[in-house]
């Protein structure tokens, strides 16, 4: 069974040995003229400014969190949306539609709770 696997083995070793060569060919054989200019940082055209190890205010992190939190809910409820149709005319489709209200309503009532928390304010 495993000499079925044998041809993807070397197929993995024989990508990653080239992928090595082409790397060690370009350090060596490529110039190397380091300068102040090319060992800058470069961000979108933007000449940086300080640190670039500077902390983000936990805020940011709670912005951050919620969004996932609320994308995660969309991922949810398309399925649901995509087979409400056909649950409707096999068995009435009432189950799926309260699941689907208790859901929704969790999660109303958590971005109530963190909106008067003012955890969405971006000050």
């Amino acid at each position: 069974m495993l000499s079925e696997y044998f041809a993807v083995a070397v197929l993995i070793i024989m990508a990653a040995g080239l992928a090595i060569v082409f790397v060690l060919i370009s350090h060596l054989f490529g110039p190397q003229r380091p300068s102040h200019v090319k060992l800058d940082p470069y961000e979108c055209g933007i000449d940086p400014v300080g640190d670039a190890r500077s902390r983000f205010r936990v805020k940011f992190y709670l912005i951050a969190l919620v969004f996932v939190l609320f994308d995660i809910e969309t991922v949810f409820l398309v399925p649901w949306a995509v087979i409400y149709r056909s649950a409707i005319a096999s068995w009435g489709g009432l189950f799926i539609f309260w699941e689907m209200l208790v859901f929704v309503g969790i999660l109303t009532v958590g971005l109530v709770y963190i909106w008067k928390k003012g955890a969405l304010e971006w000050d």
